[in-house]
């Protein structure tokens, strides 16, 4: 598939001249950054030096196809976003480029697939070509697999973080109890859906409950005091910038016109 990997090489150029695509550029310096946590966390380094060295077939090994070159990108980002917690610049940047990146990936994604069925017995597989939609159906599908697997691995740090606090103190409770008072109805109740994991008991959709800070477990506390600072900064950031969210609004709505726009003229072809 030589045409293919040069249109994707094409579509890594324009992901790496963007303006915020220096931190994805270099492998991930941890000891000058003194990441020490660094690989415990990420199991599977990725750079785009280390994809165009490949590309290249500069370490030995080369991609045998453009979904393996997809693949490692992705990793790029999703390594980033793992990280790094939501609010830090590395992992915005890392979601932006990550979304661009999808964008012309799913331009070029029937080409691949109509490229690779060439490859393949006529007895093997269908003959009827890849529609957008069936092609935006499978990356949603992918992506959401994905993100799956990027919330199971942040869940599992943050219960190896809460397992290694201190005890609460009472003053901690108390101010943990204030700051639940100020959450937004949809974040109160994710944060008693938290405590009902470790309460089976525990009801949350009583008409009136009563949460004792003293009976629950030091997970839980610990749990909710992330969350509610979470929450609590999320508030404060929407307050302060109202266009934010309009901002983040459009850009999604642009995406999703962009691939439409391309569903659309795929169709009349």
């Amino acid at each position: 598939m030589p045409d293919l990997m040069r249109q994707l090489a094409g579509i890594i150029r324009q992901i790496t001249s963007h303006e915020w695509s220096a931190p994805f550029l270099q492998p991930v310096d941890v000891v000058g950054l003194q990441l020490d946590d660094y690989h415990k966390i990420i199991t599977k380094p990725m750079d785009f030096s280390t994809i165009q060295n490949k590309m290249e077939g500069k370490d030995g090994t080369k991609y045998k196809s453009v979904r393996e070159i997809y693949s490692d990108v992705r990793l790029i980002f999703n390594n980033a976003m793992t990280y790094n917690d939501e609010h830090h610049d590395v992992h915005i940047m890392a979601k932006l480029l990550l979304d661009k990146f999808e964008e012309k990936w799913l331009q070029l994604l029937p080409k691949v697939e109509n490229e690779e069925r060439k490859h393949v017995e006529p007895n093997d597989a269908p003959t009827t070509d890849t529609s957008p939609e069936d092609a935006i159906a499978k990356l949603a599908k992918d992506t959401d697999d994905e993100l799956n697997e990027i919330n199971r691995q942040l869940e599992e740090l943050r219960n190896m973080v809460v397992q290694r606090c201190k005890k609460m103190t009472t003053d901690e409770k108390r101010k943990l109890g204030a700051g639940l008072c100020h959450l937004t109805p949809e974040d109160l109740s994710k944060a008693l859906e938290l405590v009902a994991q470790d309460n089976p008991d525990f009801q949350t959709t009583a008409e009136e409950v009563h949460l004792d800070m003293d009976a629950q477990s030091e997970t839980t506390l610990w749990r909710l005091k992330f969350f509610v600072r979470e929450a609590l900064e999320r508030q404060a950031n929407t307050a302060a910038a109202p266009g934010k969210t309009d901002e983040n609004a459009k850009r999604k709505r642009d995406i999703y016109n962009a691939l439409a726009k391309t569903a659309s003229k795929r169709i009349r072809r």
